[in-house]
């Protein structure tokens, strides 16, 4: 498995264990939940700034998600 697919895994693990839905995590990140989808799914490349970003959405270290 990939570096993006383990990624989305883990944001997905993540925001499940938060009880928020795919919508929620796109609005606390100012983006649409078809953008969470890709990510979830491992077909986005993503910054820094957006992991740093996903981390602070979900209230976790950025190290967790990977």
């Amino acid at each position: 498995m990939g570096i993006k697919a383990r990624f989305g895994r883990a944001v997905r693990a993540r925001r499940i264990a938060a009880g928020m839905s795919q919508e929620e995590l796109a609005l606390r990140l100012d983006a649409d939940q078809a953008y969470v989808s890709r990510i979830e799914a491992g077909r986005m490349n993503v910054t820094l700034e957006t992991v740093a970003a996903i981390a602070a959405a979900l209230g976790v270290p950025p190290r967790t998600l990977f």
